[in-house]
């Protein structure tokens, strides 16, 4: 993709949009579309990458209720033709196709390649890469096991979304999450993963959501990791105006 003159591309990760509940995250829904609204003003594409819900599991006719503000905003700047990219985290690995149906935004559940303006992109949630942190590993596979959902599915979603949602607040290991305090670049497993992905294959951007801290790490020659932050308590989100990537502060 060549980005048009005067238009950039926005990334944004971690709003676990119903944590602590609902009501709670209402004002930071309310922020967050009112960064959409301005972001949309200039946005070649907008990249979401993941964790927008603290849970979210799809039955067959019923999605959990509420978030109206934020999806309502998504389908209005889908609709308006800037083009929208979903990376499911691991608060939101159960989405299937709702997004895909009602809003025409695609859905990715793992890493994918990007190129724009001949800069070569690594882009996914972050969940589960690099070295260590086996019993999220293994907790992640008994999750996205197709006859693992298709059992859960047969909970009543008055008693499968409330049991969700205690797990995903209360069970870290369910989560995933780690304090989000910084390791010391020899020890963030995401860049050790790009590091790894760079003997592959070159990228100049490798750009992760799941930690919930900005960073900013380079992990080779003219190659840069770059982790989002949040929407809980940081805020920040990254921009590529088609020459440089960089994380801002709303």
């Amino acid at each position: 993709m060549q980005i048009p003159e005067g238009k950039k591309i926005y990334f944004s990760s971690d709003n676990h949009l119903g944590a602590p509940t609902t009501i709670a995250s209402k004002p930071r829904e309310e922020k967050f579309v009112k960064w959409l609204d301005e972001v949309q003003k200039d946005a070649a594409a907008i990249f979401l990458l993941g964790d927008l819900f603290d849970f979210w599991f799809e039955y067959k006719h019923v999605v959990p209720k509420g978030f109206v503000r934020v999806l309502g905003k998504l389908a209005q700047i889908k609709d308006s033709g800037i083009p929208i990219y979903f990376f499911v985290g691991n608060h939101d690995l159960w989405m299937d196709d709702y997004f895909e149906k009602e809003l025409n935004i695609p859905v990715y559940h793992k890493p994918q390649e990007f190129t724009f303006n001949n800069k070569k992109f690594l882009i996914g949630h972050g969940d589960g890469l690099g070295p260590g942190d086996k019993g999220y590993k293994r907790m992640k596979k008994v999750f996205t096991n197709p006859f693992s959902k298709w059992l859960y599915r047969w909970l009543h979603p008055d008693i499968g979304v409330p049991l969700a949602k205690h797990l995903s607040v209360k069970n870290k290991l369910i989560s995933g999450d780690e304090d989000a305090k910084f390791l010391g670049e020899e020890n963030e497993w995401l860049a050790q993963y790009a590091k790894r992905k760079l003997s592959q294959k070159h990228y100049d951007y490798f750009v992760f959501g799941h930690r919930h801290l900005p960073m900013e790490i380079e992990v080779g020659r003219n190659s840069t990791y770059f982790n989002l932050g949040d929407w809980i308590t940081q805020y920040t989100y990254g921009v590529f105006d088609g020459e440089n990537f960089s994380l801002q502060e709303y």
